[in-house]
């Protein structure tokens, strides 16, 4: 042992670790490709992996090898010779890097960096392509879903639910589309949180195109992810498939609004299936976008009343955990909150009182603006016109 260097555990660990990693890397191009082998399914990749182990070595198999690897599944006589043939069209490496020049990355089910959640449901896709990063595993996540023609009230309620359970530290999933969807993520992002938007085509197509503000600031601050190969148009029949993603990386699902036959109560029956927990926003009985909501309830769904109500049920605790929440406010709100109390104030007050005792200046339209995002994430209540108190 003279002259050897002696290992500490921690250091065998972090060997092992980057073993690891680059282990992983060198098969996610080899995966990439088998993924994109046309008639390719989960079960038939999980079976060839399961006797040859790693996608390289799917890819150096010869023509023969897989025919008789093959011959006991049903309908897969001739993906032999398509295995063949697309690796005489596709190049791995060059596939690959591709990707990473567009800043796309790839994850498949049983490697490292694949959604814990995700890899728990029954149909959990293979390959998952995205922008931007995942959702951190140990920090609840809850997909918050709805119509996308919803009324004024379901918008202020996504806003609302959006902003508040992110500034909870709750990662928001959704589809981006219009509506309810884009409205949380929108809210989420714009008070620091993160959120994720699963798509129904592939990760460099933006859907719909509205959405393209949306789109960016998600690759920028949270996260886009696809099942479908990047260029993968949108097409009507993706969107169902796709619900069991938003549903797979959440540990609840809360419904805005909804129709009594929508495509937001398929992600619910999915929900339902992976054993997650449904909480609905009760709506009056004459409305039919709170049908769908007032229905789930009467099945047994969650009821929701505040935010409160969420959190507690996703973190077991109320408020932000042990934390008041306003280290993720910008400065002007924290300000905003320093100089209000439980004696309602107008607009003049405030404004006179930010000069005097914050030495700012603010403009009414921005004063304005701040009152109304800290009164959506419950900081701020509104009375009257124009007057506020701060919410203890």
């Amino acid at each position: 042992m003279e002259g050897k260097k002696v290992e500490t555990l921690q250091e065998i660990e972090q060997d092992a670790d980057a073993s690891v990693t680059q282990e992983t890397s060198a098969q996610l191009p080899y995966a990439h490709w088998l993924y994109n082998v046309p008639g390719m399914g989960r079960k038939t990749i999980q079976y060839l992996l399961s006797v040859k182990e790693t996608p390289e070595a799917v890819y150096r198999a010869k023509e023969q090898e897989l025919e008789e690897l093959l011959s006991v599944l049903p309908g897969k006589q001739k993906l032999a010779q398509r295995i063949t043939a697309s690796k005489q069209n596709w190049n791995v490496e060059k596939a690959y890097a591709v990707l990473w020049k567009k800043g796309i990355h790839f994850v498949c089910l049983g490697m490292p960096f694949y959604p814990e959640r995700l890899a728990r449901i029954p149909d959990a896709p293979y390959g998952l392509y995205f922008r931007g990063k995942l959702p951190e595993e140990g920090r609840p996540a809850i997909a918050i879903i709805g119509a996308r023609s919803c009324s004024e009230y379901g918008k202020r309620m996504a806003q609302h639910f959006g902003s508040a359970l992110a500034m909870a530290g709750i990662q928001v999933i959704s589809g981006m589309a219009r509506g309810i969807d884009g409205l949380s993520q929108d809210a989420a992002l714009q008070t620091g949180g993160y959120s994720l938007g699963v798509l129904g085509c592939g990760v460099d197509i933006c859907y719909p195109a509205e959405n393209r503000e949306l789109y960016e600031r998600l690759c920028e601050t949270g996260g886009i992810c696809s099942e479908y190969p990047p260029g993968t148009a949108p097409r009507n029949c993706l969107f169902p498939p796709r619900n069991r993603i938003i549903s797979g990386l959440s540990d609840a699902v809360l419904v805005i609004e909804a129709k009594n036959r929508s495509g937001t109560l398929i992600t619910v029956d999915m929900a339902l299936e992976q054993g997650k927990e449904v909480y609905a926003l009760p709506g009056r009985i004459t409305d039919a976008l709170s049908e769908g909501c007032n229905r789930l309830l009467q099945q047994g769904a969650n009821v929701v009343i505040s935010v409160e109500d969420m959190i507690r049920g996703l973190t077991g605790q109320t408020g932000f955990g042990g934390m008041d929440g306003t280290e993720l406010l910008s400065d002007i709100q924290k300000a905003l909150l320093r100089n209000l109390d439980d004696t309602p104030k107008s607009l003049e007050t405030i404004k006179e009182l930010m000069l005097l005792n914050e030495k700012r200046d603010v403009q009414m339209s921005e004063l304005m603006g701040q009152l109304v995002k800290l009164s959506l994430t419950g900081y701020v209540r509104q009375i009257g016109n124009s007057y506020f108190v701060r919410v203890v």
